[in-house]
């Protein structure tokens, strides 16, 4: 009931991120629009994502060659399109995604790979530099995880160092875009780095096994990434989907409310 009375809360309060137990209440059956699948499903318990009424997809380069139109069809109502990692490197394939899912009406977002061998003031200018206003309809996205597997850079700082570096660069990024962006990470950084921080910032987490009220349990929650084993109509191999924590309603309200610059 708790978390239910948190989602009635004004929408200036919703849009820091509410969990999706009230879009499990309010949603009767598994959206008959959605045309994709996971050839690896995991058991999420009765709030399972096909509950959820608004699904989205996070692509990079590795997609490769995407039919928008069979994407939008296939019920997929948002892309996060990877823009820039670090200080020195952009996506090949990202004016082309954000520039396509404009044309059929996705709305998108870049998001940004934070690596902490860079400042914060130095990925800020390589991402403004490189991504333009309009390239960012949705909220921009700084992606915070550790990376073991990076040849270049397996630096971990200490919380505070990450935090506050995390910070200067929302911030210059907010100032830029006029739009507060979202946060995406895993559950072993959010644990070691962000739990109880950034409460009024959306979160979009990654929970591939369990349901996010067990792996993020005292963090409201935006955007949930489910699984990295969909199979989108329009695109080749496994892509990553996720759920928006609303209804629709409440989705079409969070776009209205974060479409516009805030410093036009």
């Amino acid at each position: 009931m708790r978390r239910l009375l948190l989602c009635l809360l004004p929408l200036a309060l919703m849009l820091a991120g509410c969990t999706s137990s009230y879009d499990y209440l309010t949603t009767a059956s598994i959206n008959p629009k959605m045309r994709f699948q996971d050839t690896d499903p995991q058991d999420f318990g009765p709030k399972k994502p096909q509950m959820n009424a608004i699904h989205g997809i996070d692509i990079s380069k590795w997609q490769g060659d995407i039919d928008w139109q069979a994407v939008r069809k296939s019920g997929v109502a948002f892309a996060f399109i990877k823009a820039t990692e670090g200080k020195d490197r952009i996506d090949p394939r990202f004016n082309e995604y954000w520039q396509q899912a404009r044309q059929v009406g996705i709305p998108y977002a870049p998001y940004h790979f934070y690596y902490f061998c860079s400042s914060a003031d130095e990925q800020a200018d390589w991402f403004i530099n490189n991504v333009p206003k309009e390239a960012s309809r949705l909220p921009p996205v700084i992606d915070v995880e550790w990376n073991g597997e990076s040849k270049t850079c397996r630096t971990r700082p200490d919380a505070q160092t990450v935090r506050s570096e995390m910070k200067r660069f929302m911030d210059r990024i907010e100032a830029y875009y006029g739009k507060r962006p979202i946060i995406y990470t895993s559950v072993d950084f959010h644990r070691e780095n962000l739990d109880g921080y950034f409460q009024d910032y959306n979160f979009w987490v990654r929970s591939t096994a369990k349901h996010p009220e067990v792996t993020y349990a005292n963090r409201r929650w935006t955007f949930w990434q489910y699984t990295s084993t969909g199979v989108i109509p329009g695109i080749k191999g496994p892509a990553d989907i996720n759920v928006f924590s609303g209804s629709e309603k409440n989705w079409n309200n969070w776009v209205a409310s974060v479409s516009k610059d805030r410093n036009s």
